[in-house]
């Protein structure tokens, strides 16, 4: 593209003056474009003409007239020059972009010939326009996308695996930061990060799965200290209390009604232990608040028990007691599905005030422990399938008391029969008097 080429020229601004000089002129460039020339406008000194003029012969008015006529001259002058330069600039911006358009043009190569096969699918789209949306050139864009996240993603994974081996895979530390030896010492140092990693895995899985120790309760009390005959192993949540939320209070736990009378007619005949699926920090508050005489002697939380398909699972032969006389009161049958005739499976507490089901489970729990039973597994099995068996208790009790009034009523009828016939016989046969 050829340089501006600058051009000055003079035109007049009204008679007897000469104003600033303007011209725009462009001719074709060789790729079409317009090449502009840019003029400058310039101001020249004014000159008067040595012929005679016909203004020359009218009488000046006066000074101010004179002078008034001047600013206005030079207001004329100073606004042609604005307007003059803001049509300069547009075309010389206008200009610029047409040449830089054609200096593209002729510096872009050539495109390439296009295959036979490329023209007939073009000719395809062409024609298909109106079946369906056309193929844009950026239509790879998804793919790309995907691809670069799939790296991504393989990238970060392969990372975060070999930071886990890391961090894992070292040897535990003592207080004072030295490294205590395991049996991977002597495996190559790759191996001992991985079996490491394995181990610590492996652990953590069993910690949460199985029962934080195989015996959960110390050894029974020897004498002189009175240990109890039988252990009652109690849940918290529906069965002692019964959690209620509102937007108001929250949170609120409500204790069931016969809670002090469970307590405090069992205490000297089971030990009582409350072994919840909550978590200690849940559960101790509340242990505290139901049980402020001191009745309940251990407790036990979730880590406590066994998680099985789901379901946190209390495991008797944890507890270290015979599992002859332990007694596991629950409202969820897979609570001791490890041992299904130890338990008494109640229905879960509504909040009704009105419930007697501790007062019904005391009494029926106090009748094991006085008829001192060996075996307590051999009472709950007959309970094992009724839906509620403090219920199915009460009936038989309610039949066995009638049962036994009528034996009752028979063995005082044979007896007033016996007395009868015995005074009878006395006073027919007297018994003669030793001498």
């Amino acid at each position: 593209m050829a340089p501006f080429q600058f051009s000055v020229l003079r035109g007049r601004g009204g008679e007897g003056t000469d104003s600033p000089g303007l011209a725009v002129r462009g001719e074709r460039s060789r790729g079409g474009g317009l090449r502009p020339h840019l003029f400058v406008p310039l101001a020249f000194p004014s000159t008067r003409r040595t012929s005679a003029s016909p203004l020359a012969a009218v009488p000046a008015r006066g000074a101010g007239a004179s002078r008034r006529v001047g600013g206005a001259a030079r207001r004329q002058r100073k606004m042609a020059a604005s307007a003059a330069s803001a049509a300069l600039l547009s075309r010389l911006r206008s200009g610029l972009r047409v040449g830089a358009r054609g200096l593209c043009t002729r510096l872009a190569p050539p495109p390439p010939p296009r295959a036979p096969e490329q023209v007939a699918e073009i000719a395809s789209r062409g024609g298909s326009k109106a079946q369906g949306p056309q193929h844009q050139p950026g239509s790879e864009g998804p793919s790309y996308a995907k691809k670069v996240a799939l790296w991504l993603a393989g990238l970060l994974g392969a990372s975060g695996t070999v930071s886990i081996v890391y961090i894992f895979g070292n040897n535990s530390v003592d207080e004072n930061g030295t490294k205590i030896p395991d049996e991977f010492d002597n495996d190559p140092i790759l191996v001992q990060q991985l079996r490491r990693t394995y181990k610590y895995f492996k652990d953590y899985r069993q910690m949460i799965i199985e029962p934080t120790s195989p015996c959960l309760l110390p050894d029974p009390l020897r004498e002189p200290y009175y240990q109890p005959p039988y252990t009652l192993v109690l849940e918290l949540t529906g069965v002692l209390l019964h959690p209620e939320w509102s937007l108001a209070t929250g949170w609120r736990f409500k204790k069931r009604p016969g809670i002090e009378t469970l307590f405090q007619q069992l205490a000297p005949l089971y030990e009582i232990v409350i072994f919840t699926s909550e978590t200690g920090m849940t559960a101790f508050p509340l242990i505290d608040s139901v049980d402020p005489h001191g009745f309940i002697s251990y407790r036990l939380f979730r880590d406590a028990t066994r998680y099985m398909e789901g379901h946190h699972v209390k495991d008797i032969s944890c507890l270290n007691r015979d599992p002859a006389r332990v007694v596991v009161v629950d409202c969820k049958k897979e609570a001791f599905r490890l041992q299904p005739y130890n338990g008494v499976a109640l229905r879960p507490w509504d909040g009704n005030s009105d419930d007697r089901v501790l007062l019904d489970l005391s009494a029926f729990l106090k009748t094991i422990a006085v008829n001192q039973v060996e075996d307590v597994r051999t009472v709950l099995e007959h309970y094992a399938l009724e839906d509620d068996p403090l219920e199915a208790f009460k009936q038989r009790q309610s039949r066995l008391e009638q049962e036994e009034q009528q034996r009752l009523a028979e063995l005082s009828k044979c007896n007033k029969q016996s007395l009868f016939f015995g005074s009878l016989t006395s006073r027919l046969w007297p018994r003669s008097k030793q001498p």
